[in-house]
């Protein structure tokens, strides 16, 4: 059993506590609300570079090693993220030195010293480069799939910055991010473990009770959208074809987000899932294949990884749109249903037994404001219905939301293969939805 509790400081720092009894370790974090969507023009990669700044030294702990050992010595590893909407910093620590590691993040974020920012700038750029071929082209899937979900908008760009970002970015530009965004009430501090609530919201205000709250600039919502399939071919020198298969999808707080995560199950959750079968065990044409949500506060996505041999490509979009027809118009099986939904509450279940993940569901819940106990989620796994998986479908694999992006050797035909095999799928779902009215 947990128990949950939320406080909010003076400054407007929210302090979560998960009580978990039967655990050994704690963990901590700290969330923020700031992501590559609130970089500034030109300046992409800002949030990401500030959180690598944030471990090279601090006016209490002067170097990353001084960080690194203290947290050592509290039996953690610190660690930190920086996605599309957030940003935040967590380690494991000893259920007895929670404050310690509160001191020590409350320095990182309130006291840095902003330096070693030229290395930084070398170690990030080769992480960028990583993203490139031979000639400079962007070959990650994900990037460029972006760009085609989200045109002209900072959901669209690489949230490690570009090359020409990453080298303009100044101490000047890390001091005005900093000010901008980390501010008590843009974030949540959480603990989960076996821990007391008192004890931990004691120490919250002992080391971020002098925090001082400003007002966070407002974020750029997404307000355009192309509605057509979109293609994007780019040749690398890669042995396969590395393929993304994506949709527009729905916001984070879309009533149809549990069918969403129902049907990336269904399709590519797993060595029952659809397009494993398909693709992996009938036809023998991919090793793996993987599905992923994006969800923000006015959008989404699915998308669905896969890598095949060249001579395969065609094929294997061909099988997974027969697929995603198949979904779409065809109500989901019993049997099958039920096996998904077992999987997904006992899934949920095994959770509990996860420091990490409670602080995640809690904490980062909080600052998106999506709280859901493990009961809430559950309780709406058990409704679900093959008809709500058919409605959330044909809603979402509408031929206008595909983004189809395919790097690697490209051979001559390819390319209109792939726009035939779209043209064919819309004419299908056409048919699907005329049949479902």
């Amino acid at each position: 059993m947990i128990r949950t509790f939320m406080n909010t400081l003076e400054n407007g720092l929210r302090v979560v506590c998960v009580e978990m009894s039967h655990l050994h370790s704690a963990e901590l974090a700290i969330y923020l609300k700031v992501g590559g969507r609130n970089d500034p023009p030109g300046r992409e990669g800002l949030s990401h570079f500030l959180e690598h700044i944030l471990f090279r030294g601090t006016a209490d702990f002067p170097s990353s090693l001084a960080i690194e050992s203290a947290f050592e010595a509290i039996g953690g590893a610190p660690n930190a993220a920086t996605d599309a909407e957030s940003t935040y910093y967590y380690s494991r620590v000893h259920p007895d030195s929670i404050k310690r590691g509160m001191e020590v993040f409350a320095s990182m974020l309130m006291r840095p010293l902003l330096t070693g920012i030229d290395i930084e700038k070398r170690i990030i750029a080769e992480e960028a480069r990583e993203d490139l071929n031979e000639h400079g082209e962007e070959i990650n899937p994900d990037t460029i799939v972006s760009r085609l979900l989200w045109p002209r908008h900072p959901l669209g760009m690489p949230t490690i910055g570009t090359l020409e970002s990453i080298a303009a970015i100044d101490q000047g530009d890390l001091k005005k991010h900093l000010k901008n965004f980390y501010s008590p009430s843009n974030a949540v501090l959480v603990v989960s473990g076996p821990i007391n609530n008192s004890a931990v919201l004691s120490a919250a205000m002992d080391c971020f009770g002098k925090w001082q709250d400003v007002k966070v600039p407002p974020t750029s919502m997404v307000t355009f959208r192309q509605f057509a399939p979109q293609i994007s071919c780019v040749q690398d020198s890669d042995s396969q074809m590395n393929l993304q298969l994506a949709f527009l999808g729905f916001a984070r707080d879309d009533t149809r987000f549990m069918a969403l995560r129902f049907l990336r199950r269904i399709l590519a959750g797993g060595g029952s899932s659809r397009l494993h079968l398909r693709l992996r065990e009938e036809l023998g044409i991919i090793y793996s294949v993987d599905g992923a949500i994006g969800a923000y506060d006015e959008t989404g996505c699915l998308a669905f990884d896969l890598s095949t041999a060249a001579e395969t490509l065609i094929r294997a979009v061909e099988a997974a749109f027969e697929e995603l027809l198949r979904i779409s118009g065809t109500p989901v099986p019993t049997d099958e249903l039920e096996r998904i939904r077992n999987s997904y509450i006992f899934d949920l279940e095994f959770s509990l037994d996860s420091a990490y993940e409670m602080g995640g569901r809690y904490g980062w819940g909080e600052l998106m404001g999506v709280v859901r106990s493990i009961e809430d989620d559950q309780s709406e796994a058990r409704r679900i219905t093959s008809a709500d998986l058919k409605d959330a479908a044909l809603a979402l694999f509408a031929p206008e939301n595909i983004r189809l992006v395919a790097v690697g050797p490209w051979k001559r035909g390819m390319k209109k293969a792939l726009k035939e095999l779209v043209t064919g799928y819309q004419q299908q779902f056409t048919g699907i939805l005329k049949s479902s009215r």
